[in-house]
């Protein structure tokens, strides 16, 4: 059995965090599949979909982090070509990825007790983000 649903999030701009945990867990719910997996996976290029513990200090920390390993800057060759401040974001959001997968037990995510599953904004500018959630299964 396949189910997919979308979630739609607004997003401030770089660095900014949701926690999509409850979201698929009711998506999965709704997909009433006892043993599988699910996908998250954002769409664009700029937000990135992973798995943390969503606290007040990884939520600063890791932006922080991203900022420092690959900064703002208007060396990179896609602000060369689109002169569009987000060369970093794009960057950023590549290193982490846009999508994960979580397996399903007994109808429910299997994430640690510390793990949520999060969006990151990735880009300098608000956006409206749509994160489609595909569930698989029996």
């Amino acid at each position: 059995m396949i189910y997919q649903e979308t979630i739609t999030i607004s997003t401030q701009d770089n660095g900014d965090l949701h926690d999509l945990t409850k979201s698929v867990s009711c998506i999965v719910k709704k997909a009433k599949v006892t043993t599988g997996m699910v996908n998250i996976f954002n769409i664009g290029s700029t937000g990135v979909i992973g798995a943390i513990e969503f606290e007040p200090g990884l939520k600063k920390d890791l932006p922080e982090f991203l900022n420092k390993l690959i900064p703002p800057s208007r060396d990179y060759g896609h602000e060369k070509t689109w002169h569009d401040g987000n060369g970093h974001s794009h960057l950023q959001a590549t290193l982490l990825g846009p999508s994960m997968t979580v397996p399903i037990t007994n109808g429910n995510l299997k994430l640690g007790t510390w793990q949520q599953i999060f969006h990151l904004e990735c880009d300098i500018k608000p956006r409206q983000r749509q994160i489609i959630v595909t569930v698989y299964g029996e």
